[in-house]
Order: structure tokens, then sequence, then C-alpha cells
């Protein structure tokens, strides 16, 4: 069997979902023949017309239709915009009709991760908000059992619907211990899972 690619795509204004995203993709490549993809999409005007260059002047490349495509599971992440994914993730997301209409997403495991400047800022429901059209889509949407002890144990980011990071009002927090051994869990168990529903097919 080929290499299982989990895809980790984020939008990211000021570093900290990305923080969390290389956390969550740690994760995935701690598991034996898991490999982690990492893309991100561009900014958008007030016009949600794309705003940066064709090519990301650092970091990883704007995802593809083919990302999705040939990914076996997907980490999706975005900042809280009043409770709700930043308007680029939304605009990426609203031009994935091409993969709705054949389906390609139908039956893979996916997972959704946030990060928001103030503890009670809106990371649930930005969470749950970035899950909607992941069901539409057919994917095996998953969050994080308490089973994993620092669920109930952080003072900072972290629900059972996902990873989440508390990035203080400036962007700048660090990723804390617990909200690093939540991503990196979560990334773990999507590339678990990712694993069995390959084996079984």
């Amino acid at each position: 069997m080929s290499q299982t690619n989990l895809l980790v795509l984020y939008y990211t204004r000021h570093g900290a979902t990305a923080q969390l995203a290389q956390a969550i993709a740690q994760g995935i490549e701690s598991v034996p023949g898991c490999i982690a993809t990492l893309r991100t999409v561009p900014a958008v005007t007030a016009t949600t017309q794309p705003l940066d260059p064709a090519v990301p002047e650092s970091g990883p490349p704007y995802v593809e239709p083919s990302d999705l495509a040939q990914c076996h599971g997907l980490a999706m992440g975005s900042p809280t915009r009043f409770g709700n994914m930043a308007a680029a993730m939304k605009y990426f997301v609203d031009g994935t009709l091409n993969a709705w209409l054949s389906g390609e997403l139908i039956g893979k495991p996916a997972c959704v991760f946030t990060s928001t400047g103030s503890l009670h800022g809106g990371q649930e429901s930005t969470l749950l908000s970035m899950m909607l059209p992941l069901f539409h889509h057919g994917m095996l949407v998953m969050g994080l059992p308490y089973s994993e002890p620092a669920l109930s144990a952080t003072k900072t980011g972290g629900t059972p619907y996902g990873a989440s990071h508390l990035a203080g009002s400036d962007g700048k927090n660090p990723v804390s211990a617990e909200e690093l051994t939540l991503a990196q869990a979560q990334g773990r168990r999507l590339a678990q899972v990712a694993l069995k529903l390959r084996a079984g097919a």
C-alpha cells in the first residue's frame, strides 16, 4: 500500500493557526506510513477576490483541487472571525463544487482546528461551522475524545470538537504544552483512522 497522505489545509493571518497546523502535521507523521501535506489559501479582498500573489512568498503552497482528490483525509483550520471561519477559507470551500459533484471526499476522515485572540472568542462555533461543509462532502468528521488527558487539563485552547489555540490579542502566544499535545493527538488520530479505512477498503 502506498503512503497515506493527509492534507493539512489552513488559513493564517498572523501565524497562530500555522503553528497549530504544524503540530497536527507532526502528529500525522508520527504514525508509520503516513505523510502530511501542508497547504494554505490566499487572503481575499472585501469583494472576495484573491488578494495575495499566485505563489506564496513563504510557507506551504496554495491548495489545488488535486490536493483534495489525492488526499486520504483532511485537517482543516482557520482563525475565528466572529464565531465563524475566515472569509479566505470560506471562499475556498465555496469553490469545491466539482469535488462535491464527483464525490471524491466521500468516506474520507476529517477534523478541524482553530485559533482565537481570546479564550471565549468563538472557538467552538468556528470549529462547528467548519464541520458543516465537510458533512456535505460526505466526510467522516471526528473530534478529540476525553481519553486525551490534556483535554481536561488545558487552561488555554483545546476542545472535544477539535484542536484550538489561544493566540492572544496580538496573535503572538506560542502554542501551550496542552494545545501542542492535543494538536498532535488530533493529527495522530486522523492518520490512524485513515490507515484503518484504507486497509478495509
